[in-house]
């Protein structure tokens, strides 16, 4: 029988959901048990920020704090750090990882890194698509129903392509993030932030941060997979 978004085809999303809450949970514990470490040096986020982007002939890009748990960005678009108040203030083996990280992407902005730019170039297209997405399938869905075929098959044809375009803002995502990560440890070893002794704390706490990012990748793909099935049936 056919169901159409809420057909059997959501079992192929289960794994995807699974892996994302696992994820979730990985970033939050390792967050939570090294936001309680406090590095041997006390450098706070800010400090390891100023650090790094400092060392990588980055000092015009201002570091600011910004309200929240966990919204720490950089805005390849203004060319600001912004740190939550924690990683901001906080000495913790979290907080310069943290910092670290985002200072990853801006070294990644300042030497033109082909996936940063890329990712930057389509962002303001995926926020559009990706709220248009649902709302198209969901129409052309409700239009073949009524028995309008062809109508409905192209406006939710239209869905899968503006999907698909979110799927690839993940794929791109991906490997924007590792960099950023790969770029943070070596940036906190060579600039004596952090010891050896917490190199392994604060690889954890990135590579959980990483994991929702391929976890957000599979859980789209899982849903295009879903999507063309049900496409496959009009």
């Amino acid at each position: 029988m056919y169901f159409g978004m809420f057909d059997p085809t959501i079992i192929i999303l289960i794994p995807a959901m699974i892996f994302a809450f696992y994820a979730q949970s990985k970033v939050s514990g390792a967050y939570r048990k090294y936001s309680g470490i406090a590095n041997r040096k006390g450098i706070t986020g800010r400090q390891a920020a100023r650090m790094i982007l400092d060392s990588n002939g980055l000092q015009h890009v201002p570091v600011e704090m910004v309200a929240g748990r966990l919204t720490d960005h950089y805005d390849p678009s203004k060319d600001i750090m912004r740190l939550s108040s924690q990683v901001y203030n906080g000495t913790s083996i979290a907080a310069v990882s943290i910092a670290a990280h985002e200072s990853g992407h801006a070294i990644q902005d300042g030497t033109s890194y082909v996936f940063l730019k890329f990712r930057s170039a389509i962002a303001p297209v995926v926020n559009l698509v990706s709220t248009a997405s649902w709302p198209l399938l969901i129409i052309g869905l409700i239009i073949i129903w009524q028995g309008n075929r062809t109508t409905g098959n192209f406006i939710f044809d239209l869905g899968i392509i503006f999907f698909a375009v979110v799927v690839l803002f993940h794929t791109i995502t991906l490997p924007v993030e590792l960099n950023a990560s790969s770029r943070a440890i070596k940036q906190l070893v060579s600039l004596g932030i952090i010891d050896e002794t917490e190199v392994k704390g604060a690889k954890k706490v990135l590579s959980a941060a990483a994991m929702t990012y391929v976890a957000a990748l599979a859980t789209s793909i899982a849903n295009l997979i879903r999507i063309l099935m049900i496409r496959g049936r009009n």
